[in-house]
């Protein structure tokens, strides 16, 4: 888990320098995923991410490069608020209730 935390980088999906950003698997390791592309992603993208889609969803709507994620409205809109904050900011996010709900 130590060489998935980079430093001082931009967000490629925000486009924000932050202090820390993540690696997020763009095709989840679950369904094949380990071998494929993968974004460095600040805190707040990466969670808002998982937040509102599962990991099936994301490769059955097919959100698995920066770009198609960044055209999902749900992202979009996010998006376009998160590039007002500061980049020290990891706002609380809270599970849509389709994902929090998935395993029912």
């Amino acid at each position: 888990m130590k060489d998935s935390v980079r430093q001082a980088k931009p967000c490629e999906l925000c486009g924000r320098i932050v202090p820390v950003t993540t690696e997020h698997h763009l095709t989840p390791r679950e369904l094949g995923g380990s071998y494929k592309g993968t974004a460095d992603l600040c805190i707040p993208c990466h969670k808002q991410i998982h937040h509102l889609f599962t990991n099936r969803e994301l490769v059955v709507l097919g959100l698995t490069s920066i770009e198609a994620l960044q055209a999902d409205p749900k992202i979009r809109s996010y998006l376009k608020w998160i590039c007002k904050q500061a980049p020290t900011t990891i706002p609380k996010s809270i599970k849509s209730n389709h994902v929090r709900n998935r395993g029912r």
